[in-house]
């Protein structure tokens, strides 16, 4: 998997050492991924997820971070600030973050953790832990999460000029299933979603890339009189403007 990692369309690659790795393997885990990682990056970003602070393993992942240099750590189950700044403390300067909201506290704290700053670039919901943490009754990565957890994430991510994005679908095979669950998130202003198989990556690309008839109406919005205006059967403002002003940022980001 490491090795087929370069070739995928991917925006991030993210090498695990956390829930896809078992206890007993955790060691060989953590040095395959520094001798992987030192070899070069494995996609346009290259990430390293650590396991969680509250685990004996979370310092001597840190320290193998360090050593492997990956463009950004994924941080699980992030509950408090102090959660970031522990992490950042035992990085390089300059090594991105992204905490994974994936726990009540977390959701509680989201706004907190979002400010914390250290490097700090995104906010990932976590489907799975977080039902766990909220006794939702599911059985799958990805069911059970609520419009109210979804929102608060993106709503904090974006009040500090954090990345919003959307944890997996678990479900292989069912591709009706993934397409309604980046749509879903996509609807909430999530900027884009983790996949687990390659099968996946390029039904979440073309979700979340604007398509060209909509570049193509956000330039024409932008391209007529400011102020309220009839645009094609509907009204158009200046907040008109900022949707079609964000959706072509969007479509610049992806291309």
């Amino acid at each position: 998997m490491l090795a087929k990692a370069p070739s995928l369309p991917a925006d991030e690659v993210i090498v695990d050492l956390e829930d896809a790795v078992a206890p007993d393997d955790k060691e060989a885990a953590r040095r395959l991924a520094v001798e992987t990682l030192g070899r070069g990056p494995l996609g346009r970003t290259t990430a390293l997820r650590v396991n969680a602070r509250a685990t004996p393993w979370w310092e001597d992942d840190l320290r193998a971070a360090a050593e492997a240099r990956p463009d950004v750590v994924v941080l699980p189950k992030v509950e408090s600030p102090e959660d970031v700044s522990a992490a950042a403390e035992l990085l390089p300067p300059g090594t991105g973050l992204e905490a994974q909201i994936e726990t009540a506290r977390g959701l509680a704290e989201a706004e907190r953790i979002a400010a914390a700053g250290r490097g700090l670039e995104a906010l990932v919901f976590g489907p799975a832990d977080l039902a766990a943490s909220l006794g939702v009754p599911v059985l799958s990565i990805g069911a059970g999460a609520s419009d109210h957890a979804l929102g608060r994430v993106v709503a904090a991510a974006r009040a500090f000029g954090l990345q919003p994005v959307d944890g997996p679908h678990a479900r292989l095979g069912d591709d009706l299933g993934l397409v309604l669950a980046a749509r879903r998130a996509l609807a909430h202003g999530f900027d884009g979603k983790w996949v687990i198989h390659p099968s996946q990556i390029e039904t979440v690309n073309r979700i979340f890339t604007p398509s060209p008839a909509d570049v193509e109406r956000a330039r024409r919005i932008l391209a007529g009189a400011r102020g309220a205006a009839r645009f094609e059967g509907e009204l158009v403002d200046e907040a008109s403007r900022k949707l079609a002003e964000s959706l072509l940022r969007r479509a610049e980001v992806l291309g």
